[in-house]
């Protein structure tokens, strides 16, 4: 168990220029009301990932380099998303971290957990999940969604923590760890619990975001739920293989229908139902075949083994070598 260990929080900023200033100022107040009390070490660093950002962020970021210590930075060269953000920080923090903490910029997350993830970890956890006691903030649609999401995710064999998302604290045989998943189709929040250590999880309210624009809108939302379900999962193939024995049966049935019915002398030609079926086997067919493509299109993806992220500018590693 480490004591006093090294911390660096990680945090992925795509056009965060309105809400960086408040985030540098609270959790820097939270970096030092730590090292005043002795619960990390004093050379611990905000890292903050510019990822691709087309307005101020990164010069802000510099500009906050030069007037704080503790403030440091990584730049892509061009936008790579969040995911891949979280994991450059997490990449390039690892070899000098004892414990890293990921959150996003927005100040949605209650940065007052930091202190009971730190505890936990002095404890002997390796990896502290940031859990919402409640969605009140959410919309309905959200709220319902969310859940629905959980529940579909849990019946389908993944992994998950419950209302928790890519707020939390990892140690550094955790983060080690978890670098040696190679995939490119990333979704940290399931592949987290498959490391494995001792967990524990810390309780908060999700606020209102301080300032900006939310960047994940409806299809971010859905696209990232569906990569989710899609990179760990294979219950989608198996319920289309299903579907087809489903759709044979029915085929069967009305076959034995129509041979009952043309014994009978009842039958009566209909181009409605004609259409009717093949407009539905026809939707059957296209559904399916999208689904199976989307996993051909990830095999397609992990194949061509490209990198993950490309980081144009370095300042965090510099620090550590000096």
């Amino acid at each position: 168990m480490v004591k006093c260990g090294l911390l660096t929080i990680i945090v992925p900023c795509y056009n965060e220029e309105a809400v960086l200033p408040e985030t540098v100022k609270e959790l820097g107040t939270i970096l030092e009301n730590l090292i005043k009390k002795g619960k990390i070490d004093p050379a611990s660093k905000l890292l903050f990932v510019n990822d691709g950002s087309q307005d101020r962020t990164w010069r802000l970021i510099t500009d906050f380099e030069k007037d704080f210590d503790f403030v440091t930075g990584i730049k892509f060269s061009r936008n790579f998303g969040h995911q891949n953000a979280l994991l450059a920080g997490m990449t390039t923090a690892v070899a000098y971290s004892d414990m890293m903490i990921t959150i996003d910029a927005d100040l949605q997350d209650d940065v007052k957990a930091v202190y009971e993830m730190v505890e936990k970890f002095n404890q002997g956890f390796d990896v502290v999940y940031g859990v919402r006691s409640s969605r009140q903030t959410d919309t309905f649609f959200k709220r319902r969604s969310a859940l629905a999401f959980y529940s579909l995710m849990k019946h389908m064999g993944v992994d998950m923590v419950p209302n928790s998302a890519d707020y939390r604290l990892m140690s550094k045989r955790a983060v080690t760890a978890l670098l040696k998943f190679k995939e490119r189709n990333l979704f940290l929040r399931g592949m987290v619990p498959l490391v494995g250590y001792p967990s524990a999880k810390v309780l908060y309210e999700r606020k209102e975001r301080f300032a900006g624009e939310s960047k994940y809108p409806l299809n971010k939302m859905i696209r990232f739920a569906f990569d989710g379900i899609s990179s760990f999962s294979t219950v989608p193939i198996r319920m289309i293989m299903s579907l087809g024995f489903l759709v044979i049966l029915i085929s069967v049935f009305l076959l034995i229908f129509t041979l009952v019915q043309w014994m009978r002398g009842a039958v009566i030609s209909g181009w409605s139902s004609l259409m009717i079926s093949i407009w539905f086997l026809g939707g059957v067919q296209l559904v399916c075949v999208s689904v199976i493509g989307e996993y051909v299109g990830k095999i397609f993806k992990e194949t061509k083994q490209r990198p993950r992220f490309t980081i144009e500018k370095d300042d965090f590693t510099p620090k550590f070598k000096k």
